[in-house]
């Protein structure tokens, strides 16, 4: 099955600094969000009391916070699902000492409030602050970890430097482990180490590993921002979701970087970034059939899997469609801006 006839040459390389201002602008736009809004983090990384409750006529959180004023005065309410449905989300920073306990208040004050058996208590949640700390710094280590294997195994399979590769990842992992000991804040932590990952991929000429690098960060990037201005909850769902979206993007990614380097084993002579548009050419019906049979199955999961998935599949979509357009557009023609700055500064100086 072919979605593209065989000899297309769409000029992707061409449109790459269009599409690097494209991807600055969104990120940029995520960034405002963030300092306007913050990230709406879940119970599962903030701490506090989780309530999911279903009505049997419509409601507003407004009413909501009224009936629940004694437990929940300073809650957040946010509705799932679909309107018809009539299921809210309740966050609340109230720290119960039994998770019955405050299960039952809550019914007893909404059946007060809207009737009895008006409103149902699906289920309660309860993390502390402390797990809820640990849970983040949990996660941003995992992330930051599974980032760097990556880049470890890019740079063995294509650029043979295992060794080089597995060297500079035991330094990062020593230093991060002496700096985590030295009560250095997580966060900081795994930024400032991502950073130094990105300049030692450079320094030690490992492009493919630099590209598939920035790919995967710009579309973890993109996926929060969208989540920042949509108001939607980060709960570990959402997290496992980056994880999956960032093994995702990688294998599209794999595939346009194995044509590259067949193509370079063929022909040496051909211009870099011809080379490298006809290996996205090459592979374009691949990943076009690829991301559309998964972003159907996603749609499905979107609309008819129920409102728990619904966070998990939202970053899913958001991840393929970034994740395709990261593989063309940024993994590719970084190698192109790698390819050109050390020709340039390869070039002999003239007197």
């Amino acid at each position: 099955m072919e979605l593209i006839k065989p000899g297309i040459n769409l000029n992707f390389v061409g449109m790459r600094y269009k599409a690097f201002l494209a991807s600055v602008v969104v990120l940029l736009i995520g960034l405002a969000a963030f300092y306007l809004k913050g990230l709406n983090m879940g119970v599962d990384f903030a701490g506090g009391t989780l309530l999911q409750v279903k009505f049997s006529q419509p409601t507003s959180p407004d009413t909501i916070r009224e009936a629940l004023k004694e437990e929940a005065a300073n809650s957040t309410i946010q509705q799932i699902g679909s309107k018809e449905n009539n299921e809210y989300l309740i966050r609340t920073d109230a720290m119960p000492s039994e998770l019955q306990a405050l299960s039952q208040k809550f019914d007893r004050d909404l059946a007060k409030a809207f009737g009895e058996g008006k409103a149902t208590v699906l289920r309660v949640e309860m993390v502390g602050p402390k797990v809820g700390e640990d849970l983040r710094q949990k996660a941003l280590k995992a992330m930051y970890y599974a980032l760097l294997f990556i880049a470890i195994y890019i740079s063995g399979r294509f650029e043979f430097k295992w060794v080089t590769s597995a060297v500079m990842g035991g330094v990062l992992m020593v230093g991060i482990y002496f700096m985590e000991a030295l009560q250095t804040n997580v966060t900081y932590l795994v930024v400032a180490a991502l950073c130094v990952t990105l300049v030692l991929c450079w320094i030690l000429k490992l492009p493919y590993a630099l590209g598939a690098l920035v790919s995967l960060v710009h579309d973890i990037l993109i996926t929060i921002g969208i989540f920042i201005i949509f108001d939607k909850e980060f709960t570990i769902e959402v997290f496992a979701a980056l994880l999956t979206l960032a093994g995702y993007s990688l294998n599209d990614t794999i595939i346009v970087y194995d044509r590259i380097r067949e193509n370079r084993n063929k022909d040496r002579k051909q211009k870099f970034d011809v080379m490298v548009n006809d290996a996205i050419n090459q592979t374009l019906s691949r990943t076009l059939l690829t991301s559309t049979c998964v972003l159907f199955v996603l749609l499905c999961l979107f609309f008819l899997g129920g409102a728990v998935i619904h966070d998990f599949t939202f970053a899913m979509l958001i991840g393929i469609i970034t994740g395709t357009y990261s593989s063309v557009f940024v993994a590719s023609p970084i190698l192109i801006i790698y390819e050109d700055l050390t020709k340039k500064g390869l070039k002999p100086k003239r007197a």
